[in-house]
């Protein structure tokens, strides 16, 4: 395990970490380069314990032995690169609070068919485009016994280092990966046997509460994106209109809060 200490932000060794608050250089970066960053102590744990392979870590010097004992009990024989705060901040582009980031090589996804074949109860969030929420939407699935995510093709990034750090790292702890478009995603979940519930508005819905006391064995339960809800492609393909019965003149909740609602509604 090789400890360098790093004393410039230009330095080239800092290059994966650099200005990580452009979102644009990230997308590029990411995909291409096939790297995430788990940020802290525990996320990092959770990648490691889900068999994820760090490329390097930087980490200030209060969190360096922490950080030794995590790589060490995962034989992960990696570059630490030990900065001050500020070069933390002038490389990444923020204030790194959580003492560490780690650069991971992304885990290739595996298939629709392997990720829900023992699946009984399923997330699919189509669209999201805020990656907190797809982060916290992560977080209720893995607390309120969701077996597996799906998400749609324009779905933000459950790697990307927002959605990792809201999710508390349990987007390596829950089954995941991306569908095709619902022509295709449709046939896909109903051949693996799952009833496609879509929650959302509609004057033919049915209320969560009925629905969950008639529970069907499978339920792929379809989250849509912020604002906009549902697309009429999922709407089309769903088996069920669900709706949560509101108070107080509020009509719906934010899409991470409806998930967990609903979610905790249908757990076995």
């Amino acid at each position: 395990m090789l400890i360098e200490h790093v004393a410039s932000a230009e330095d080239p060794r800092l290059a994966d970490y650099r200005d990580l608050t452009d979102i644009a250089l990230r997308r590029i970066l990411e995909p291409a380069g096939g790297l995430y960053m788990a940020e802290s102590a525990k996320v990092l744990s959770r990648a490691l314990a889900a068999g994820h392979r760090p490329r390097s870590v930087l980490v200030q010097e209060k969190w360096l032995g922490e950080t030794q004992l995590l790589l060490m009990e995962a034989a992960a024989d990696v570059p630490i690169y030990v900065v001050p705060a500020d070069v933390a901040e002038r490389t990444t582009g923020y204030a790194v609070h959580r003492g560490l980031l780690a650069a991971m090589h992304r885990p290739e996804l595996p298939s629709v068919a392997e990720v829900v074949r023992d699946a009984r109860l399923v997330l699919v969030l189509e669209d999201i485009v805020d990656h907190a929420n797809v982060g916290a939407a992560f977080r209720g699935a893995a607390g309120l016994g969701a077996d597996a995510v799906l998400v749609s093709p324009r779905c933000a990034d459950p790697f990307y280092r927002r959605s990792v750090r809201v999710s508390m790292g349990t987007v390596f702890q829950v089954p995941w990966t991306r569908l095709p478009e619902w022509s295709s995603a449709r046939v896909m979940l109903h051949e693996a046997g799952f009833h496609l519930a879509a929650l959302a508005l509609a004057p033919d819905a049915v209320s969560l509460d009925d629905f969950a006391l008639a529970r069907p064995e499978r339920v792929a339960l379809m989250m849509g994106a912020e604002g906009d809800g549902l697309s009429r492609q999922a709407l089309a393909a769903a088996d069920t209109v669900v709706t949560i019965p509101m108070a107080g003149g509020v009509d719906s909740l934010n899409v991470a809060a409806a998930s967990a609602v609903a979610l905790w509604a249908l757990r076995s």
